[in-house]
């Protein structure tokens, strides 16, 4: 006899052949199944009738079967099965392609509830491929839930093996502690997860969410916090207060005041007895690289080494060049280490790093690789967090005992979620831009203008000016609804219009050695033009570019379209951002607009939290955090701020979760956690 625990296979219904389909939604027992949880659900409690159903909705109708036609062959062999229903107020013509079973079951005479996208006109109502339930059914199971699938796993056999699997529920252990439970009248896990996948209507459904929902929050909220106090070790690189002043004093400008207070808040915990780990935020352009060279250069002063991991070879050698001319007036070597370097050269790389001749090594990934020892690693960098997940800023953390840790992300988090997300994590915010930045003026056209606008493209180069052009695709493959492949774009639109300008192509799928060549080029104006997917994103300093136009600018959110605005407008010179877009959504019209009028990027992140929600937000990475099931961080706030508060208070009397009475609970924060590395 199975249990809990069993392969899915062993489950009645499934076999060896659909475990490997439900491999692919990441089941693999019988528990990972019950805790796949359903999406949505179709009520059947609240039918409509034939003519209230509304049109190319999926909705619920209940009506009389009236009559069976025969099934009959048509065009391209299939078999088409009719049967006409109706009620009171009109006639509903149901039809199904090559399953005449579904249509054989039916009854005339009988009333059904038939469930699908409504189409027809108004006196003759039709769905195509209606789900079908019987009186009986509806009464055992008003709410139908509908999960995530994958190919080849059919919708109705993974809803009927997550039913079967219900008979195996009560194995489940309930993390929470009773007296949690008590206090915010939740049902026990066994109930919770029973009633999410069979519930007896919409009340116990709502209930089953609102108890797995404070469940995730928080297991989420323990373990960022477990994670927090794994840092809150007493520090290996031990720092003295020191004034910044001959620091500020040898730029050329005068740092913002936002500036002065991040890197005072920087150099603050560094002389704290625990390791800082803080997130520094700022908006395109504000100036965080600025701040990271004060860091380091306290901590060259007090005789530690610094390391910088940035997300791309192009952006390390672009940093290693900034901070150098920073830093090395101070005495401070600044040693560049990417996958790239030539095996003579990483040798020295590596000598410099180990003997402690290195005062900060900017690089990628190469610098999480075992060959890399330091001398005295006191601070580490990561530039973007959002490439790096949680694992890589451990490692990093790893390559010394406790060094300080300072992430850097331009992509600003509203403050009230970047808490709760980063419970991690220290926020300092840099909410300022330097001076002599000119605001970017941007337009949205439609693809009729994109004559005119090579017009003016073309004027900008003569000026002496150069380009950005992105495009959201690479393959031609790619190009549904219309969506312009780069490289044909290059060939067919952008070389045409532009004729006798250098034009370079960059897209994701070249060598990292050749995109950085076409960029490099681009950096030293040898290219007029830069047609390119979004390996441009991230921080790379053009400031002869001063238009930047993004075609189906409808494919990006609006934080994916800010920062790539952020490209331009480095220089003195006046600079726009152009977005291109023939989709006639309103709501697509609406942010293209929005973007248009705010330059602001807390206001563009909240606007698109808002509107687009988190997983787009974020992309697939969540920013490093387990992928959530059932929570939603903007939704669920409050519930978030609840299981915080709760979080903090548990570990307050169990700070490593000991106690056998919540080995349940470490299991759990356990297994969230396992998806994203984070507990390494």
């Amino acid at each position: 006899m199975p249990d809990i625990n069993s392969d899915i296979q062993y489950l009645k219904g499934v076999g060896p052949a659909y475990a490997k389909k439900f491999a692919k939604l990441g089941i693999y027992t019988i528990r990972d199944l019950l805790l796949h949880y359903p999406r949505r659900y179709i009520d059947y409690s609240q039918p409509y009738t034939v003519v209230s159903a509304p049109f190319d909705v999926d909705c619920c109708v209940k009506a009389t079967v009236l009559q069976r036609d025969p099934d009959r062959r048509i065009k391209g062999g299939r078999m088409l099965s009719h049967v006409l229903a109706g009620d009171d107020t009109g006639m509903l013509a149901l039809s199904w392609f090559n399953a005449p079973y579904a249509a054989e079951k039916l009854e005339p005479g009988t009333e059904y509830y038939f469930e699908g996208r409504v189409g027809g006109m108004m006196t003759r109502r039709e769905i195509l491929h209606p789900l079908v339930r019987t009186e009986a059914q509806v009464a055992a199971a008003p709410l139908l839930p509908v999960y995530g699938s994958t190919e080849g796993l059919p919708a109705a056999r993974l809803t009927r093996c997550a039913q079967l699997a219900l008979e195996y529920v009560a194995q489940l252990d309930d993390p929470l502690p009773p007296e949690l439970l008590t206090r915010y009248r939740m049902p026990p896990k066994a109930d919770a997860v029973r009633a999410i996948h069979a519930p007896r209507d919409a009340a116990d459904a709502a209930a089953a969410r609102r108890r797995l929902i404070f469940e995730e929050l928080y297991i989420l909220q323990l373990g960022i916090f477990l994670m927090r106090g794994h840092g809150r070790k007493i520090t290996g690189a031990p720092m003295r207060e020191l004034d910044l002043a001959p620091f500020w004093r040898s730029l050329p400008y005068a740092p913002t005041g936002a500036q002065r207070r991040s890197a005072e808040e920087i150099c603050h915990d560094l002389c704290g007895q625990t390791p800082m780990n803080r997130l520094l935020q700022g908006d395109v352009g504000s100036g965080k690289t600025l701040v990271a060279a004060a860091a380091i250069w306290f901590a060259a002063q007090n005789g530690w080494q610094s390391a910088m991991l940035a997300p791309t070879e192009i952006l390390a050698r672009q940093h290693a060049a900034n901070l150098a001319d920073r830093l090395e007036p101070f005495g401070v070597n600044v040693t560049l280490l990417v996958g790239g370097m030539k095996a003579a050269e990483k040798r020295v790389a590596l000598a410099a790093i180990a003997d402690g001749r290195a005062g900060l090594v900017v690089g990628t990934h190469a610098v999480l690789t075992d060959s890399v020892v330091f001398k005295n690693l006191g601070l580490a960098i990561v530039d973007e967090q959002h490439r790096f997940g949680v694992r890589q800023r451990g490692i990093l953390a790893g390559k010394a005992n406790n060094p300080h840790l300072l992430v850097m992300s331009a992509t600003p988090i509203p403050r009230t979620l970047g808490l709760l997300m980063y419970g991690d994590l220290d926020i300092s915010i840099l909410d300022e831009l330097p001076p002599g930045r000119k605001p970017i003026k941007t337009w949205f056209i439609t693809g009729k203008k994109r004559r005119d606008m090579y017009g003016f493209l073309e004027k900008q180069i003569a000026a002496g000016h150069q380009v950005y052009i992105v495009c959201p695709a690479i393959e031609e493959n790619e190009m549904d609804s219309g969506m312009k492949a780069v490289k044909q774009y290059y060939e067919q639109v952008a070389c045409p219009l532009l004729p006798g300008r250098r034009i370079g192509l960059l897209h994701g799928k070249m060598k990292p050695k050749d995109k950085d060549e076409v960029m490099q080029q681009f950096k030293a104006g040898e290219l007029d033009v830069l047609v390119s997917t979004t390996v441009i994103e991230v921080g790379v300093d053009v400031p002869n570019a001063t238009v930047m136009v993004i075609e189906n600018a409808e494919r990006f959110g609006l934080s994916a379209l800010h920062q790539l605005r952020g490209r331009v407008g480095r220089g003195a010179a006046n600079s726009c951002c152009i977005l291109i877009s023939d989709n006639e959504g309103e709501a697509v019209r609406q942010r293209l607009h929005f973007l248009c009028r705010t330059s602001d990027g807390f206001a563009v992140a909240k606007y698109d939290l808002e509107t687009r929600g988190p997983g787009d937000f974020f992309g697939e990475a969540q920013h490093g955090l387990p992928t959530l099931h059932v929570a939603d961080l903007v939704q669920d706030t409050r519930t978030l701020t609840v299981a915080q508060q709760e979080a903090k208070a548990l570990l307050a009397l169990d700070p490593n979760l000991a106690k056998p009475e919540h080995k349940a609970l470490s299991d759990e924060v356990e297994r969230l956690f396992a998806t994203a590395g984070a507990m390494n």
